[in-house]
């Protein structure tokens, strides 16, 4: 009941917030419109543009400008550096790249960025993936934030209308994120209430299987000066049908912002998100790979092994407020709280077991009823300070990050287990279990302080050397599914880096970098043990590259990772009283490769995003890893503008994976996915300066491929063929 009250409280409070600003946006007299006819108004909009928190915040805003790259970004390093010159591999999802693909969500933008997989592990759940290993790191304004798979709350959902763009950058992120993985960091980058004027637009959209979503998005000023500006943004997906048998889906987006100029130096920021996620029908886990005598089954992508009454609903909460100065020296100083809740009621039914291929007979069933709650604190603290030495100029920033997360999983007893009966006529009609009082079932606090300092130093005209470090504090503590506890910290964790940028002349630059990689494990081995830290080297060089005044940018990175006790899965062994997957942790484990991007405006009507990346992970016996992972995947999408009409398409490849499990016989097989493409395309009219139309069909040849294979000995099919039409109309 608790959480149930926290939760109506948490809406009342965003709804509230979010219907002020409405009334006042939609309200609020549009005096800059009227100053424009008086000509009296453009030298006061010109003069305050100048005078908020400086050039950076401009370069680095990607909406409006229709652009496929942006011209500043600060997720590598915290220093503002342009995408030539951050010493990483990096990509930029723009607010452009997202409308175009119509990218409504993290995983759809994970699965067209370069270098970056996702592969589901069922219907409200996906993992992420870069070089070999898992992305664990989501980043919101530069201010990381964790989550683990086996307790999602609807954090691979996310709905990418509240964002301005989407930073990725490759590779380990340990000076900014601390503890994480040596894969990539995704930093998810608010839009802002930055407008002087009302403008916005409300978008409708109809879809394959009863798909249908509206949007809206406005801003304006909220007093005559300009000086406090509002911005509302929502959205409502309804889905009445799936390819999944059963599968419904229902989605609500909420999020407000104020922005306001304190002085002509001084800007503050404050505001809150809402998303709840109400699907029907989820699935918890994949299909039968075999049936009970060894030999493989094929089901139809329609396939599915939930219930009617199954659902994995989730509610994404979060306030934040910050505060930036610029001072007239130039140095700059910013300070970031934030508060997320994340919260799911999980009622599930899990199928396992292999059925007999003429009874259906064989399949056991696990209903369990969870309830998750994550909430995390976050405060940010940094200052930039430019400054002359040796008659060259320099920056250094220093910064301190805290957050603190508290995990409570509750679970609720089931009292009653019907038998499953013959899986070939399942038809989700499996009675619903008597269930009782719900009980903790697992807890986890974990606490990060990390404080980091990192400087730009032009030691020539064409070379600066970017070097950092920080330390750190982790500790973590909880209670297990048994009852027992458990608690562990690593203290004063140093994590250097440093990366020197060469430019060859003024299109090209060469980099190379270095940094270490600390990720303390929650895993456990077949005794129950947890996994000790997984500690390690990050190499990387490469070419850089700017053209046409910064509107295109291409990169070529290689890349070598070293680390030990990268936790794999221990085949046919599980952790001590329960199901979940035991792990071992790998020794000497190395990953090398590269990767290749070309992002931006080849000719004033012609986008194009293109890339491609390959890696090659081993332990010291050279033994494969992580193999579910696609070891090569190239990415392309292309949009031309023929005066009203846009037409653009692009497509989707990645190589063969595999994992090794055990069939019902007791033999280890292979399951592979073979490479892949998917073909995307779409249309865009402009019928006139406000009105346009859109259609997007994504796997265009309707490509039947596995979205996973292996996890849980289990299978599941990506989407076949779908398609979806916006109209929008833009004010």
């Amino acid at each position: 009941m608790s959480q149930v009250l926290l939760s109506t409280g948490s809406v009342a409070r965003y709804s509230l917030l979010s219907l002020s600003i409405g009334l006042a946006i939609a309200g609020a007299t549009p005096t800059w419109a009227q100053d424009k006819t008086t000509g009296q108004g453009d030298d006061s909009i010109a003069l305050d543009a100048l005078t908020v928190t400086g050039e950076a915040a401009d370069r680095a805003t990607t909406e409006g400008t229709e652009s496929y790259t942006t011209g500043a970004m600060n997720t590598a390093t915290r220093l503002d550096l342009s995408v030539r010159h951050t010493p990483q591999s990096v990509s930029v999802v723009t607010r452009q790249m997202m409308d175009d693909m119509a990218l409504e969500s993290i995983t759809d933008v994970v699965n067209m960025t370069t270098g970056v997989s996702s592969k589901t592990i069922d219907s409200s759940r996906s993992g992420f993936s870069a070089r070999g290993f898992d992305i664990t790191n989501l980043q919101i304004d530069g201010v990381p934030t964790t989550w683990s798979s086996g307790w999602a709350a609807g954090e691979t959902e996310m709905d990418t209308l509240i964002y301005d763009r989407i930073e990725i950058v490759r590779g380990a992120s340990g000076l900014i994120s601390g503890a994480g993985n040596p894969s990539a960091a995704i930093n998810l980058v608010r839009k802002r209430a930055d407008s002087r004027e009302f403008r916005g637009f409300v978008s409708g959209s109809a879809g394959t299987w009863d798909r249908y979503q509206g949007s809206l998005d406005m801003s304006n000023a909220l007093n005559e000066s300009g000086t406090v500006r509002g911005r509302l943004v929502a959205s409502y997906l309804q889905q009445d049908d799936s390819y999944i048998d059963l599968e419904k889906k229902q989605k609500s987006v909420l999020y407000g912002t104020l922005g306001f100029d304190l002085s002509h130096s001084t800007l503050l920021n404050i505001g809150a998100s809402y998303q709840e996620n109400n699907p029907e029908g989820s699935m918890w886990g994949g299909l039968p790979t075999w049936y009970s005598d060894g030999t493989r089954t094929d089901w139809s992508r329609s396939s599915t092994t939930a219930a009617d009454w199954t659902e994995w609903s989730s509610r994404h909460t979060t306030y934040f407020v910050n505060v930036e100065h610029q001072f007239d020296s130039g140095a700059r100083l910013y300070a970031a709280y934030s508060k997320s809740l994340n919260e799911g009621d999980l009622r599930l039914l899990y199928l396992s077991g292999a059925p007999d291929r003429n009874t259906g007979l064989g399949m056991n069933a696990s209903p369990t009823w969870y309830d998750v709650e994550r909430e995390q604190d976050n405060l940010d603290i940094y200052a930039s300070l430019p400054f002359s030495a040796g008659g060259r100029d320099h920056e250094v920033t220093v910064g301190l990050m805290h957050s603190k997360q508290e995990l409570v999983n509750d679970r609720r007893a089931r009292l009653s287990v019907p038998a499953v009966g013959d899986f070939h006529a399942w038809d989700g009609s499996y009675p619903e279990p008597e269930w009782g009082p719900s009980t903790t079932y697992t807890t986890q606090d974990t606490e990060q302080l990390g404080g980091y300092a990192v400087a730009r130093l032009s030691l020539a005209d064409p070379l600066q050397l970017i070097i950092g470090s920080r330390i750190s504090n982790w500790k973590t503590s909880g209670m297990k599914w048994d009852g027992s506890q458990y608690s562990f910290k690593h203290n004063q964790v140093l994590t250097p880096y440093a990366g020197l940028i060469y430019d060859i002349n003024e299109q090209y630059s060469a980099y190379i970098s270095y940094s270490d990689i600390f990720n303390p494990q929650d895993y456990q081995d077949s005794s129950g043990d947890y996994l000790d830290p997984l500690e390690g080297k990050n190499y990387e060089a490469g070419l850089k590259a700017e053209y046409l005044d910064g509107r295109l940018n291409a990169s070529l990175a290689v890349f070598r990772i070293e680390q030990d006790n990268l936790a794999q899965p221990d085949v046919g062994q599980v952790v001590p009283g329960g199901v979940a997957q035991a792990y071992y942790p790998a020794q000497g484990t190395t990953s090398d490769g590269y990767e290749i991007e070309l992002s931006g405006a080849l000719t004033e009507n012609w986008n194009l995003l293109m890339g491609w990346a390959q890696f090659s992970a081993k332990d010291a016996e050279g033994d494969y890893v992580n193999t579910r992972f696609p070891r090569r995947t190239a990415n392309l999408f292309t949009t031309y503008q023929f005066d009203r009409l846009t037409l653009g398409g692009g497509l989707n490849w990645e190589d063969s994976n595999f994992t090794r499990a055990n069939n019902p016989l007791g033999q280890a097989e292979k399951l592979e996915q073979d490479a892949y493409v998917l073909v995307n395309v779409m249309a865009r009219y402009q019928v006139n300066e406000a009105l346009s139309a859109q259609l997007n069909i994504n796997n265009l040849l309707d490509k039947k491929y596995y979205s996973q294979i292996g996890f849980y000995s289990q299978h599941a099919f990506g989407a076949p063929r779908h398609g979806n039409l916006t109209v929008k109309y833009s004010f």
